[in-house]
């Protein structure tokens, strides 16, 4: 198991990307703070059966991109188990659609606050934790359209965008400390993220140029989050991986 003994908090767990990442960690070994928006029973009875086959802890947090306070009383109380932290995966963000003129600047606000403000802010309080061990590893999960910019997605685009020189930055600033810092760049991936903000037309064009001829599937990108997160990826960091079938 890739990742026997350590520690690790994910954002985002209860779909998607971040549900196939909390699967595939707890697979392997790992112990999890999952952060989710609200904290349900569906949530609940999902980390029950994760903990029930593979033999591990489970801390559902609730963590709310889109209250700084919110934010903050959710680092705090994963620091409050005083349990050395090995591993962050950011993954949880929001997206909109709608062309450059269309988009109004609370738009942008609000989408930087939840997919760059808030993560900055939530990785600085569970950074207080990684620090002392001087290991570990941070990963951002950003997006091909911080690369590319897609039409219609100028805030989304932005915002992951940000995320993606962050991240860079501070593998420069932690490298010092043994911590990693590396962004996953998914393209189009079979979520309900996708489903609902992508019309079918759009996602069977992308598909046409797409080498591998598909869109990515969930485990796909959880994958290489938990690649960039073990010792087989000591020394990859300020790296950007693009998870997108030959976009």
């Amino acid at each position: 198991m890739l990742l026997a003994g350590k520690i690790a908090v994910i954002t985002g767990c209860n779909r998607g990307i971040g549900k196939a990442i909390l699967e595939k960690f707890s697979e392997n070994g790992a112990n999890i703070f999952a952060c989710v928006r609200k904290i349900d029973d569906d949530f609940l009875s999902l980390i029950k059966k994760i903990q029930k086959e593979n033999n591990n802890e489970i801390f559902p947090i609730e963590l709310d991109l889109s209250d700084k306070e919110n934010v903050k009383e959710a680092g705090k109380k994963i620091l409050s188990y005083e349990k050395d932290i090995d591993i962050l995966i950011n993954n949880a963000g929001s997206i909109s659609t709608s062309l450059f003129q269309m988009t109004s600047v609370d738009k942008y606000k609000e989408l930087f606050e939840i997919n760059f403000y808030s993560q900055i802010l939530f990785t600085q309080t569970i950074l207080k934790s990684i620090m002392k061990t001087k290991r570990g590893n941070i990963v951002f999960i950003s997006s091909s359209s911080g690369i590319d910019g897609n039409e219609g997605r100028s805030a989304y685009s932005s915002s992951k965008a940000a995320i993606i020189a962050q991240s860079k930055v501070l593998s420069r600033e932690l490298g010092r400390y043994n911590i990693k810092v590396n962004t996953v760049a998914p393209g189009l991936t079979n979520t309900d993220m996708m489903k609902k903000n992508t019309p079918d037309k759009i996602i069977n064009e992308v598909v046409s140029q797409i080498s591998l001829n598909r869109v990515g599937e969930p485990n796909e990108i959880a994958n290489v989050a938990l690649f960039l997160s073990s010792s087989l990826s000591d020394y990859i960091t300020g790296q950007v991986i693009r998870v997108d079938g030959g976009m």
